[in-house]
């Protein structure tokens, strides 16, 4: 491929990195400790001043558990399918299920037994959608403390004080969608005591 062919390529690498590290809610302090990248050097990345290598587009690629491909557009290779790697967060692994930055993120999570007891509630931006396959998860959502058992679903802004936890015996398998403020549904789960939960 001629330099030439590249340039829109590699263009919009800058705004991609961008997007990702904003919808995960990290500042270029924060990338820079990660991936040992500096500031500046990061900035001028996201903002096309500085020609994206391979040196430092895999540690992005990393930092941002992406894959390389989608930081600069490869082609589709014909091949729908997912092909992401779990990662551990906190205790808890997640799966991610698309594979294109920005937009609505969608995830299974698996929260092993005694996740998240005891963890303070937390905000930032943005909105997530919970669906419950297995087990039992406890959701704190600002004054509201309920228990969501398999089929039940919720929604809220992320900037309400939100935890969550295993509330049961077993793994506790749910699938999430993140993405931005204004995405809506309904909350579709009732507060544990109204189900006779404790």
């Amino acid at each position: 491929m001629a330099d030439d062919d590249l340039s829109p390529v590699l263009d919009a690498v800058g705004p991609r990195l961008r997007a990702l590290r904003q919808r995960r809610d990290r500042t270029l302090a924060d990338l820079a400790a990660e991936t040992g990248i500096s500031v500046s050097t990061l900035s001028r990345l996201e903002a096309g001043q500085r020609r994206p290598t391979l040196e430092l587009l895999l540690p992005l690629a990393r930092a941002h558990q992406v894959a390389l491909d989608d930081l600069v557009d490869a082609p589709e290779t014909g091949d729908p399918r997912v092909r992401s790697r779990p990662v551990e967060r906190g205790g808890m692994t997640v799966v991610p299920l698309t594979r294109r930055p920005g937009g609505i993120q969608a995830m299974k999570l698996l929260l092993p037994v005694g996740y998240g007891r005891g963890a303070e509630q937390r905000t930032h931006e943005g909105y997530e959608w919970l669906y419950v396959l297995d087990g039992r998860l406890r959701l704190r959502l600002g004054p509201h403390d309920m228990v969501l058992g398999p089929g039940e679903a919720a929604e809220f802004d992320t900037r309400t004080p939100h935890a969550m936890e295993n509330a049961g015996d077993d793994v506790c398998e749910a699938l999430a969608l993140m993405g931005p403020q204004g995405e809506r549904a309904h909350l579709r789960a009732r507060p544990a005591r109204a189900r006779g939960d404790g």
